[in-house]
């Protein structure tokens, strides 16, 4: 039985939402007409304010049928870089809970930082350890130049990125910032992920008022075309629950696997379980 858990929960858990990670979604941003390619019913809508404060940290349980996975937490962090530009920095964390990591442990860590002022990505740094698989990644953005330099596993790669790459951390939020929480609202994104540059579809579905630990809130549900593996959850399309508030947190994400669906709930850091 261990064996089938291994299997399933291998090729579903504790690897991408946040979500976009999410989870997820959402490049265009840089200057100019492609600021926001977020539109409604082919209008483009401007971007949101920020919604997202300095010290923000979101904690999730992740479930798979019934049982408690995992625990996920995302964290938010502003600091001046050595000119003075002012930095968003985004930090995930996705481990196994004690009973999953007895058959398959999870520690998988991330960090990105984002310019503030672009909202385009700098740096990014992903540490994946699950089971025995053991992966480093390390992203440098060169956004003027059109490059990225990445390094897996200690091979170094120049790439060509487009102007909006985001990478799989800083796309969640930059989802949050911009996407207009109207049904029919969506967004088309690139984002760059393990030496490739992947297009990704957002789309709101409807707005539904949901219940939990955060308290009973109006939520937009989102739903995110994954061509790749993220940091939380799995492959395949992800649904994403955000409050419609001027916080705009993502309090549940959605992804169905092979058998059942794999679940974050969100558990502290908003509403009932803590303001931002």
């Amino acid at each position: 039985m261990f064996c089938r858990h291994n299997v399933l929960f291998s090729s579903a858990s504790v690897r991408a939402i946040l979500f976009f990670a999410v989870v997820i979604v959402a490049p265009i941003v840089s200057s100019g007409p492609s600021l926001s390619h977020a539109s409604t019913d082919g209008q483009l809508l401007a971007p949101v304010a920020l919604p997202f404060a300095n010290g923000e940290r979101l904690s999730y349980d992740v479930t798979w049928l019934g049982m408690r996975a995992g625990i996920a937490t995302m964290v938010v962090q502003e600091y001046s870089d050595e000119l003075g530009r002012q930095q968003l920095i985004f930090a995930m964390t996705a481990r196994s809970s004690p009973t999953v990591t007895k058959f398959y442990p999870v520690e998988n860590r991330g960090v990105s930082i984002v310019d503030l002022e672009t909202f385009l990505p700098r740096h990014m740094t992903f540490a994946r350890r699950e089971g025995k698989r053991f992966n480093d990644f390390d992203y440098t953005f060169r956004h003027s130049e059109g490059l990225v330099t990445a390094v897996k596993d200690g091979k170094t790669d120049e790439l060509p990125i487009p102007p909006d790459a985001q990478d799989a951390m800083s796309c969640l939020y930059y989802v949050r910032k911009v996407l207009p929480f109207v049904p029919g609202a969506s967004l088309t994104m690139t984002v760059h992920h393990d030496k490739k540059n992947y297009k990704m579809d957002v789309r709101v579905e409807a707005i539904e008022t949901l219940e939990g630990r955060w308290g009973k809130q109006q939520t937009a549900r989102v739903v995110v075309i994954m061509p790749f593996q993220g940091i939380f959850l799995n492959e395949g399309n992800i649904r994403v629950w955000f409050t419609t508030d001027e916080h705009r947190v993502p309090v549940r994400m959605k992804a169905k696997v092979v058998v059942g669906s794999i679940v974050a709930e969100l558990t502290e850091g908003y509403g009932s379980a803590g303001h931002p």
